[in-house]
């Protein structure tokens, strides 16, 4: 059974860090490209961040660009979302997705003073 398993959402002040992560079972996570996606209330579900399988390369949406980093950990099956100098523009569900297995259930992230 596939599983991905999104933490580390919660609130934060404008300006503030979060660092996500994503467990993900059930699937051979380390041949498996990671991205994070988010969807804010009343907007369709946009992507954030992809790495590919050896973390030989990542990109990003121009909106989180230079504050937004995604790594994994291959031995410990575990995606990553480093979140800094985060705006309210930033607040949404995130959610992690493995190219061809799914997704997980998704973390909440409010950036408010």
């Amino acid at each position: 059974q596939v599983r991905l398993v999104e933490a580390g959402g919660g609130l934060v002040q404008p300006g503030g860090s979060l660092r996500l992560s994503c467990a993900a079972s059930g699937f051979t996570f380390s041949t498996s490209i990671m991205s994070w996606y988010r969807q804010a209330p009343g907007k369709e579900r946009e992507w954030v961040a992809r790495i590919t399988i050896h973390s030989g390369s990542t990109s990003y949406a121009d909106s989180v660009k230079g504050r937004f980093t995604i790594t994994r950990d291959n031995a410990k099956n575990l995606v990553y979302l480093q979140m800094n100098s985060l705006k309210p523009e930033d607040t949404a569900v995130y959610y992690c997705n493995a190219a061809f297995w799914g997704w997980g259930q998704g973390t909440q992230v409010t950036v408010s003073s």
